[in-house]
């Protein structure tokens, strides 16, 4: 069951990343503003169902495996064991994650097939970067966490 548990959690985390990555770079380099309402939202809603999917499964596998591996007794305990300090980082990351994330989707929602504000446009944008470089991190700490299990 652990290896179903962590196998299935870093097909989840390619695809969550590897989307994150992808549309970042669409975003940067589809500059026409014609090509992005033609593309925007005929992609947008696909990759955020399927987002959102690989993310319910994320949190899901991760608290499984926290508690399979007793990590949740670790988070806040001590900085200055590794483990503990790694779980904390991560965990603190994937709450703002998961908050930007719900922020990000709830705008793309809300705003697909229908000019965004100035407001909206910014946000959009902001959390598009934020899940980029929050999922960078995430990796980063639980890479290091596999490493001391």
């Amino acid at each position: 069951m652990e290896a179903f548990l962590f196998h299935f959690h870093m097909i989840a985390a390619f695809s969550w990343l590897g989307g994150s990555v992808f549309m970042f770079i669409l975003g940067i380099t589809l500059r026409d503003k014609k090509a992005q309402k033609e593309v925007y939202p005929h992609v947008g809603p696909i990759f955020g169902w399927f987002e959102l999917g690989a993310l319910i499964v994320l949190l899901s596998t991760g608290i499984l495996l926290a508690v399979k591996y007793s990590l949740f007794d670790m988070l806040f305990f001590d900085s200055s064991v590794a483990i503990s300090d790694a779980i904390t980082k991560k965990f603190i990351l994937v709450l703002l994650l998961t908050v930007v994330t719900i922020i990000h989707f709830v705008i793309a929602y809300k705003t697909n097939n229908k000019e965004r504000t100035r407001a909206e446009h910014l946000i959009s944008r902001a959390s598009s970067m934020l899940i980029l470089f929050f999922n960078l991190f995430v990796m980063h700490y639980g890479i290091l966490i596999r490493n001391i299990l």
